[in-house]
């Protein structure tokens, strides 16, 4: 990812589609075919002292694309150097050079999605039958298990590389239609003729690619951010000292804290939340990005010079680091069941309500009768199944199958048929 975005490659990528769009005019009979071979031959080798030249160029002509034609043309040093740029305008040559490069890095975060994925649904598997208590607003609601709660994680993980896939595509563009994007002084082919070169689709444009594309790209970005950070922070609540449900792996001679030595905290989820709030703040700038002035300006510019190459980098890393993390994960499953027995049976109120009911009590009446025993059993610690076969409106002959914890859990499989479905 850092060479996909290094400034090494940006302008290896402007050369490419200067040369690329020469050899196209001399396919349409415009320019000379010697002079599009000469060209080629005699290009400058985009590394370091490429890149300097052009930067030492830059800081007098005060123009990216104007300094790097200047510095092409002096490399082939060749009357046939001329012709580069013939026809063109910056942003035929940078907006597709862009495009090419975000188109890159989509492909890199897809496969980051796709191994991220690959640990998701071993982990989903692994887990499928390690019972916990699921919770709402942070209190104990009914069971669930730990492979369930990752089988949604990698659901989710999946759509947004539905989304990955989709944005990479929608970006896969380019144009070199001229100032304006009007093809006055350069021929359609020529478009054509390059972008087939490329893998990149030409389209329809002012003197820039429209702004909606990088956009969409940056909300893939943050979509997946956010995925990372809802995973992240239940890891995060999970680690807690009072929950210690999963932990975080802990390597032979690192330190939790300079002052504690007993503490090890959930630092790569942390890492994560935090880095979300990153991502998701540059896809308001990039939606701002979208209104321009008439056919071009350039106040996008400067804006995703940095959100375009941080939002695809901290997307990978947090891909990335995320399946580190899980892979080293430590799942307490004892820790788990002892959680889920610490409210006393609580979680199957709802069971006991729904067999009140079907023994004919009013739903309102079956609710009083449930939660007058279900506060009981928080404020005196006693056992709610015990208070319930005290109760003389209730027919303990149903307490069996409302406590069965395998009815509780019977259905989950259809979670799981949907993670079958997924193709890596």
């Amino acid at each position: 990812m850092d060479l996909v975005w290094s400034d090494t490659s940006k302008f290896a990528r402007w050369l490419e589609v200067e040369l690329l769009a020469t050899e196209g005019h001399a396919a349409a009979g415009v320019v000379p075919r010697e002079a599009a071979e000469i060209c080629r031959a005699k290009a400058p080798v985009a590394d370091d002292a490429f890149l300097q030249r052009i930067l030492d160029r830059e800081a007098i002509t005060d123009h990216d694309v104007a300094a790097f034609v200047d510095v092409t043309q002096d490399a082939i040093n060749d009357p046939a150097g001329s012709w580069i740029h013939y026809g063109l305008t910056s942003s035929d040559v940078g907006d597709t050079a862009l495009c090419w490069a975000m188109r890159d890095a989509a492909d890199l975060m897809i496969e980051a999605s796709t191994a991220l994925l690959e640990t998701l649904i071993g982990m989903a598997r692994e887990h499928r039958d390690t019972v916990m208590i699921g919770r709402t607003h942070g209190i104990h609601a009914e069971p669930t298990t730990f492979g369930a709660k990752v089988a949604l994680w990698a659901l989710q993980v999946e759509r947004d590389r539905t989304r990955l896939r989709t944005a990479r595509d929608t970006v896969a563009v380019m144009k070199l239609s001229g100032a304006v994007g009007t093809y006055s002084n350069i021929p359609p082919e020529v478009e054509q003729f390059v972008g087939d070169a490329l893998g990149l689709e030409p389209v329809p444009a002012t003197q820039v690619v429209a702004r909606d594309r990088h956009a969409e790209f940056l909300y893939a970005c943050s979509s997946i951010a956010a995925t990372c950070e809802l995973m992240a922070v239940e890891l995060r609540h999970l680690q807690r000292t009072e929950v210690r449900e999963v932990q975080e792996g802990f390597k032979p001679g690192q330190k939790g804290s300079s002052a504690m030595p007993h503490k090890r905290n959930p630092i790569s989820a942390e890492t994560i939340s935090g880095l979300a709030r990153v991502v998701r703040s540059n896809l308001l700038a990039g939606l701002q990005d979208i209104a321009l002035w008439h056919e071009r300006d350039i106040s996008h510019s400067s804006v995703e010079r940095v959100i375009l190459p941080d939002s695809s980098q901290l997307a990978y890393y947090m891909m990335r680091r995320l399946k580190r993390l899980l892979d080293g994960l430590v799942v307490m499953p004892e820790r788990m069941q002892a959680n889920l027995d610490a409210s006393f049976g609580l979680v199957f109120s709802q069971p006991v309500l729904l067999s009140l009911v079907q023994g004919g009590k009013t739903r309102d009446e079956a609710y009083r009768i449930v939660q007058r025993n279900a506060m009981q059993a928080w404020d005196d610690g006693v056992a709610f199944r015990t208070l319930l076969e005290a109760d003389d409106e209730v027919d303990n002959a149903m307490l069996d199958d409302a406590f069965d914890l395998r009815r509780s859990l019977s259905n989950l499989g259809l979670i799981f048929d949907q993670l079958d479905a997924v193709t890596i």
